[in-house]
């Protein structure tokens, strides 16, 4: 019998433009260090333990200074749980697109910025979630506006729909 009670919640975006999407390089992170992630996210604080968005919002505008107006079609497209160090990681990523002609002008203390091709994210070192997540969104999510959940089973992560009902 295990005695897992610890979770982790973490949010991410992924902000598109021009048919490029957006990562970050991150340096020095206790988790999450010399790979490639969201454009911003973290941990989620207290009180929004109940609302991915308001997190990955907060996120986005520390580590970017982009507010919820200088982005459109925010979505949440993929919902992930691992098991791993005693603690149930659960990942919450997000999608939008970027309104502005800013995005050769936003930087972060977090890690380096930059824009790629989707083509170039499979090349990637990536978190073990985030890059199947990423493998799924470039063969099927891009295709749709879905919500997906995944579950990690030590070699993969295994992706399906999550329709509402």
């Amino acid at each position: 019998m295990n005695s897992i009670g610890k979770l982790r919640n973490m949010t991410a975006i992924y902000l598109t433009h021009q048919g490029k999407i957006l990562l970050l390089h991150r340096h020095g992170s206790k988790v999450v260090d010399n790979m490639w992630v969201g454009a911003a996210g973290g941990h989620f604080e207290e009180y929004e333990l109940n609302d991915a968005k308001a997190c990955v919002l907060r996120e986005l505008e520390e580590e970017l200074a982009v507010t919820e107006d200088m982005i459109c079609n925010l979505q949440l497209r993929y919902v992930s749980l691992r098991w791993t160090k005693g603690e149930i990681r659960q990942n919450y990523y997000f999608f939008a697109e970027l309104k502005e002609d800013i995005g050769n002008k936003l930087s972060s203390n977090e890690g380096e910025l930059k824009w790629f091709d989707i083509e170039e994210l499979s090349e990637l070192n990536m978190p073990f979630s985030a890059q199947y997540m990423m493998e799924h969104y470039v063969s099927v999510g891009r295709h749709n506006d879905k919500l997906y959940g995944g579950v990690a089973d030590g070699t993969k992560v295994v992706f399906i729909e999550m329709p509402e009902f």
